[in-house]
């Protein structure tokens, strides 16, 4: 028996012209790593609700292998968050998570995700938002799917409004002890995404069904 007959949802993944996203496996791990100390942001400010990149080097790497592990082993049908790893090249440049609650009844995920620096700027942010949403949609019958950005964070609603969202009201979030930045709330329908000029490739399509418990 091999790894992807213990875990079935390693058998998910999805390909676009110039990526592919699986569930972050063990051996992801320290190219992830790479990827998150060789800078995601500008240190001025903070894109995330929890502030994990002001963390030592030490403390992220250990923070990173945890947060996979995390939420891998608290996978339930009625709630879960699944943490792609974004391989561009070959190499894991960032993460890609697709999170559901009660979702069999609900139909309503969200995303979430970051990108290496170096591999920013070139539309990845994008395409790899797209492969999530296009599966959410046509392979699991996700009906709504939600994001959020920080109101100065351009990149982020600038992915965001150019794949159809559509706005869904804002809430104040303190990023770091004493910062407070505006949240800009988004709604997507299947209906409204702006879908790409590509066709997405999947693979382990229904062993994901199964194992979120749509099948």
């Amino acid at each position: 028996m091999d790894l992807e007959d213990v875990w079935p949802l390693f058998r998910l993944r999805l390909r676009t012209p110039r990526l592919e996203l699986r569930l972050a496996r063990d051996e992801d791990l320290g190219p992830l790593v790479d990827a998150a100390l060789a800078g995601i942001h500008d240190p001025s400010v903070m894109p995330f609700a929890a502030p994990w990149t002001d963390a030592e080097p030490d403390v992220q790497r250990r923070g990173l292998a945890q947060h996979v592990w995390r939420q891998r082993a608290a996978l339930e049908r009625d709630e879960w968050t699944l943490l792609f790893a974004v391989l561009h090249d070959g190499v894991p440049v960032g993460l890609q998570d697709v999170r559901g609650h009660r979702f069999p009844a609900r139909r309503t995920i969200s995303t979430g995700s970051w990108l290496t620096a170096s591999k920013q700027g070139l539309g990845l942010g994008k395409e790899m938002r797209a492969a999530v949403l296009i599966w959410a949609f046509d392979h699991l019958g996700a009906e709504v799917a939600e994001t959020s950005a920080a109101d100065w964070n351009g990149a982020s609603l600038g992915v965001t409004k150019s794949l159809g969202y559509r706005e869904n009201g804002v809430s104040r979030l303190e990023t770091r002890p004493g910062e407070v930045s505006i949240d800009v709330r988004f709604r997507l329908e299947p209906g409204w995404l702006v879908r790409p000029d590509w066709t997405l490739e999947v693979d382990g399509a229904g062993a994901a069904r199964d194992e979120l418990g749509l099948e």
